[in-house]
């Protein structure tokens, strides 16, 4: 069997493939053939998958092609593949053997004419509308005169020299640069980081949030300013919680930060002349006003100067006003005399008509009267209801002192119970209790002894127990010892 296997068949000289081999061969075959090729078509299904990679279908009416775009190949596409969008796109042409497909490796996305940019600007424009992000009560008043400005733009570019004279010119203030790309892929991905990280900074801190921000960019084609016209930078300018103002591109130029912004300039020098007033105006109107205001309160002054005059000549003299009143005090003192003699002899009349009825006989029948009404109230006045209330009150007093009796005995008793239990708590925690247990105290010269060290310092020791007190050292009598007999004298030995 093995020997027909290597035989060739009688008749057929076709060479014979393996499938890796003829996977190989077209996969070489078609890279070699079209290599780096440019492809236009529309977008058809789009789809991002897990692991970051695009997969998407150009077509055309007849045909589809797959494309891929690898995950570290999205960053470099100028404009992401989105679906009914006719591009043209650059990449290189290969196989794929493990399901017998060709697809394109596209690096490169790039729209076919303005006419499907515009396309795809209106496309967004209808659905951020339909959002209500374009609706005037969403636009905030910028500030009349901010103390620190954000400006989003290139570093490098005559745009932000422009912004930065024009504000020096009409009212310096300190402005923050975010430099950012102003075309191409890292465009819109760094301007809507930039408006959001100017939103994220703290009031007064370190790095102070702008009062005012200005997005900008010269003039350009729709290409270059396409960045603009992304979705991410349109709603990253909705989102700012800060007053924006949009100056990309020239006066004709409309991108789509401009609908959702606060405020949309002609170029970046109109978006300057925005931010800021003219402060040589602002001082020559301030002082117009005051010049207005001083005016005003002259012509006030005078006119109730000369209203004061006018009611001053229509009002008498001061010395016509007291002639009056000094004739009238001249007649009441000529006057007054005569009428203070007449009343004297009047009150002189009158006693002397009230003596004449003033007898002896009427003062005591009057004071005869006030002594029967004297008897007659005192004969009305009775000692019962006196001594009820004597006894009631004596009958409170002693129920009173009997409750202070008892009161007393009471705390007494309660006392007395407190220092007995005062005086067994002292007896258990006294040290003579410790000394019933078998311990002693050592004193020296009246006090108290706790170490070896003490006690070697001192010659005699005050040694106290539970029944009595003993005092040791030099003062003690020592006993009397025996005193030992000579030894005899050696005798020798016999032996």
């Amino acid at each position: 069997m093995s020997d027909l296997l290597d035989d060739p068949t009688p008749g057929q000289n076709t060479p014979e493939y393996t499938v890796s081999d003829i996977s190989g061969e077209v996969k070489r075959t078609l890279e070699g053939a079209f290599g780096r090729i440019r492809v236009r078509g529309e977008v058809g299904r789009v789809f991002k998958a897990r692991s970051g990679h695009l997969y998407y279908d150009i077509k055309d009416d007849r045909n589809v092609l797959a494309c891929t775009t690898w995950k570290g190949q999205i960053s470099g596409l100028s404009v992401v593949p989105e679906e009914g969008l006719e591009v043209v796109v650059t990449g290189r042409l290969t196989a794929f053997g493990a399901q017998s497909k060709y697809n394109l490796n596209v690096e490169e996305v790039a729209v076919a004419g303005q006419g499907a940019l515009m396309a795809l600007l209106e496309k967004r424009k209808k659905q951020l509308e339909t959002e209500g992000l374009f609706a005037p009560e969403r636009k905030k008043p910028l500030p009349y005169l901010p103390q620190i400005i954000g400006v989003v733009t290139s570093p490098s570019g005559a745009v932000i020299r422009d912004i930065l004279h024009r504000l020096r010119d009409r009212f310096p203030r300190k402005v923050l640069i975010w430099p950012v790309a102003v075309q191409g892929a890292n465009c819109a991905p760094e301007v809507a980081r930039a408006i959001e990280g100017f939103n994220q900074l703290t009031p007064g801190g370190a790095l102070p949030r702008p009062d005012l921000i200005i997005v900008a960019r010269g003039g350009g084609s729709i290409e270059d300013l396409w960045g603009f016209n992304e979705e991410a930078v349109a709603r990253a300018a909705a989102a700012s919680d800060i007053p924006l103002i949009s100056a990309v591109g020239h006066e004709t130029d409309t991108t789509l930060i401009d609908f959702v912004s606060d405020r949309r300039a002609p170029t970046p020098t109109a978006a300057a002349e925005l931010a800021v007033p003219v402060r040589m105006e602002l001082l020559a109107w301030t002082g117009e006003q005051g010049a207005r205001l001083s005016r005003s309160a002259a012509d006030a002054v005078q006119r109730r100067s000369q209203r004061l005059r006018d009611l001053s000549r229509a009002l008498p003299r001061a010395e016509a006003l007291l002639d009056s009143p000094r004739q009238r005090l001249d007649q009441v003192t000529e006057r007054l005399p005569n009428a203070l003699l007449r009343g004297v002899q009047n009150r002189r009349v009158k006693l002397l008509d009230i003596s004449a009825h003033l007898r002896p006989s009427t003062l005591r029948n009057l004071v005869d009267t006030r002594k029967d009404r004297w008897r007659n109230l005192s004969s009305r006045l009775s000692r019962r209801p006196l001594e009820r209330e004597l006894g009631a009150q004596n009958d409170a007093l002693l129920r009173l002192s009997e409750r202070l009796n008892a009161a007393q005995i009471v705390r007494l008793e309660r006392m007395r119970q407190q220092l007995v239990a005062t005086d067994r708590l002292r007896e258990t925690l006294s040290y003579r209790a410790t000394l019933d247990r078998g311990y002693a105290v050592v004193r020296a010269e009246n006090k108290l002894i706790t170490t070896k060290a003490q006690a070697a310092g001192h010659q005699v020791l005050e040694i106290e127990f539970s029944d009595g007190k003993l005092t040791t050292g030099s003062t003690t009598s020592k006993p009397a010892t025996k005193k030992q007999k000579p030894a005899p004298p050696d005798q020798g030995s016999l032996f």
